[in-house]
């Protein structure tokens, strides 16, 4: 993650956030602890696989936490668009894969939630990029590893 970038995200996903740095400083941090308290009490620790593993997840631990405070920190609260006539974050997308005839329904969010999985696609991606301001009945083109891909927006809501 790069120090100082702004991470577009909504109101609700900067609250997960915090309430995620709060469980993995109070509760997570101290289970840790714990694992680190009895491996050292295995004795010897150049040999000791439970302290280094212990470690370890304590390194992983304090890394997660960075990284979290960070997106907080950068955070930019997006809204959803209200307009209904262009592509904006918020907005619900359906379009026709061109090539395929098939239709697809999507939700152009912020890059920290997006999840293709669930059609969430961030404004950050080439698809977002390349639907965001565009109009109803729009042809776009987006430029994919597997060549140019061509939609037709078929309803904004």
């Amino acid at each position: 993650m790069l120090k100082g970038a702004k991470y577009k995200m909504s109101e609700e996903r900067l609250q997960e956030l915090k309430e995620e740095l709060v469980f993995l400083q109070t509760v997570r941090e101290k289970e840790v602890a714990q694992q680190i308290k009895e491996a050292r009490s295995f004795g010897d620790l150049t040999e000791n696989s439970e302290y280094d593993e212990a470690k370890t997840e304590q390194g992983k631990l304090y890394s997660k936490i960075a990284d979290i405070k960070n997106l907080i920190d950068n955070a930019e609260i997006v809204y959803a668009s209200e307009k209904t006539d262009s592509v904006g974050i918020g907005s619900k997308v359906t379009v026709r894969d061109l090539e395929f005839g098939t239709d697809e329904t999507y939700e152009i969010v912020g890059s920290q939630e997006a999840d293709p999985a669930m059609s969430r696609i961030s404004d950050d991606s080439p698809f977002g990029k390349g639907l965001m301001d565009r109009k109803k009945g729009e042809t776009v083109e987006i430029d994919a590893p597997a060549g140019v891909l061509k939609f037709k927006i078929l309803k904004i809501g």
